[in-house]
């Protein structure tokens, strides 16, 4: 092949890259200040676009491939500070561990274009099944080998997005629908630029619904206030994770807590993921007397079990140390356990507290504060499904995270995005405790009402009010949008064979 040649064969892959990695400006922080939300719909756009002009099944999952090592070698290159700067890992090894992984995760979109190649027929209805395989390719990504969520396109729709609405009703992979569908439109209507078609006014009406149904979505109240508000004092402590299990720095991460605490009184004080770098039942009593001594406290750390294990928990303290106990369920492979056949990995990667054991799944709600309160640690707060067990008892969410592990990288303000979907399905007011970041309070609105500057010592005041009911997503999870997901592929197909 001449040189010439090679350029042409690389230059569509090349635009399929471009476009997964412009879809990352979607999600924050870029979209702090400016209204970014319509991009992850053009970036898909483009592949809608790219995927229609496939000669074969193998180049529109090449696409697909590029199109998502795009997206996640930029969107999720936290992983390479996790790796290398925190976990010990030598440089090369980290590179090549995440580059594995961001192709792995973009095999999605790569199985999705193979598929929509073989069912597609020039017709409208290929938008329809371009949404309908984006959703199950991404549902897939979020539950295969206990699932890596993170990126779904429908976490860029976040308030001020109209599509924030339909998160209430379809959750996040139906939010992703609507911005499958709306980019398949657009990408349809560009190929017809100069034909009759693209003054057909069907497609932008749909639009223009799917935007405005979205609008009206997020201004009804699913859910109640229940009783008063409540104090509630959120401590980022921004202990460095290089220090933080150092035996001999113990005393800088009781000492930061207490004097946080004490200065910032509350009805109830919250601190992140395993700030006390001790075994609960190693924790000096008076140093739990110190962190009770003005309400009642929720406290990340680890738990030991009868068995000898350990889990990572949540434990909720009242100033008589009477205590009731979360447990993390959804562990983060590699990180908290190893997965089978993979024991090796921790021979490259120094990670302290590694093989934690998974709490059951069904825990209630606990009882702290006056409120009946679900904690989840960490990314647990990315499989929105999982969190639903606990209502409608619970009244509020509280997310406990130690982000120290990413870095100043993506990950701290892309969790937070996560946040402000978990708390339009739910309905409930999102409180969340970091140890650098972003430690901030989310209304059920899935607006942002305060926030410390991350990589800040501080303590993050508010007022936190209970409610009770459940949203549509919150009665039927997943199941509404993979419904939708998988009605629009068969719609597609059936109507490809009748012509």
């Amino acid at each position: 092949m001449t040189r010439r040649g090679i350029a042409v064969s690389l230059r569509v892959p090349a635009i399929a890259l471009a476009l997964g990695a412009l879809c990352v400006l979607g999600f924050a922080p870029f979209n702090a200040h400016l209204a970014v939300w319509p991009v992850p719909i053009l970036a898909l756009g483009g592949l809608f676009v790219l995927w229609s002009k496939a000669s074969t099944a193998r180049e529109a999952m090449l696409l697909g491939l590029a199109w998502g090592a795009g997206c996640f070698l930029l969107g999720v290159s936290w992983v390479y500070v996790s790796l290398s700067q925190f976990g010990g890992m030598a440089a090369p090894a980290a590179a090549a561990a995440t580059l594995l992984f961001c192709l792995y995760l973009a095999l999605f979109p790569a199985l999705a274009g193979g598929l929509f190649f073989r069912w597609r027929r020039d017709t409208p209805s290929d938008a329809l099944l371009f949404a309908g395989l984006w959703t199950l390719a991404e549902w897939l990504r979020g539950n295969l080998f206990t699932g890596f969520p993170w990126l779904a396109v429908g976490y860029s729709q976040s308030p001020p997005s109209p599509l924030a609405g339909w998160a209430s009703v379809l959750g996040v992979y139906g939010v992703g629908f609507m911005v499958a569908l709306i980019g398949g439109l657009l990408g349809r209507m560009s190929g017809a630029m100069r034909t009759p078609a693209w003054r057909k006014p069907a497609p932008w009406v749909a639009i223009l619904l799917l935007l405005g149904l979205g609008g009206l979505l997020r201004m009804m109240d699913w859910t109640q206030a229940l009783g008063t508000p409540i104090t509630v004092s959120l401590l980022q402590g921004n202990v460095p994770q290089s220090l933080k299990w150092d035996p001999k720095r113990l005393p800088l991460s009781l000492d930061t807590y207490l004097r946080l605490a004490q200065t910032h009184p509350a009805t109830l004080t919250v601190l992140p993921e395993t700030a006390l770098p001790l075994y609960f039942n190693e924790v000096p009593r008076e140093v739990l007397r110190g962190l009770t001594r003005n309400g009642d406290a929720l406290i990340g750390v680890a738990v030991a079990t009868a068995d000898g294990g350990y889990t990572n928990g949540a434990v909720a303290l009242t100033p008589a140390l009477a205590a009731q106990a979360y447990a993390k369920r959804h562990l983060v492979p590699f990180g908290e356990y190893p997965p089978p056949g993979f024991a090796w990995f921790f021979r490259f990667a120094r990670i302290p507290m590694s093989d934690f054991t998974a709490g059951p799944p069904r825990q209630e709600a606990l009882r702290i504060a006056g409120q009946r309160i679900a904690p989840n640690i960490c990314y647990e707060d990315l499989f929105g499904e999982e969190l639903l067990g606990a209502l409608p008892a619970a009244s509020l969410l509280v997310n406990m995270s130690n982000t120290a592990w990413f870095g100043d990288s993506l990950a701290q303000p892309q969790h937070l995005q996560i946040a402000q979907l978990r708390a339009i399905e739910t309905g409930r007011v999102m409180l969340r405790a970091t140890n650098t970041g972003m430690t901030a309070m989310v209304g059920p609105d899935g607006i942002i009402v305060a926030a410390l500057p991350p990589f800040t010592t501080d303590a993050l005041v508010v007022q936190a009010q209970g409610r009770t009911g459940l949203t549509p997503y919150a009665r039927w999870g997943n199941l509404l949008a993979l419904l939708i997901a998988i009605g629009a592929c068969l719609t597609a197909v059936r109507r490809r064979k009748s012509v």
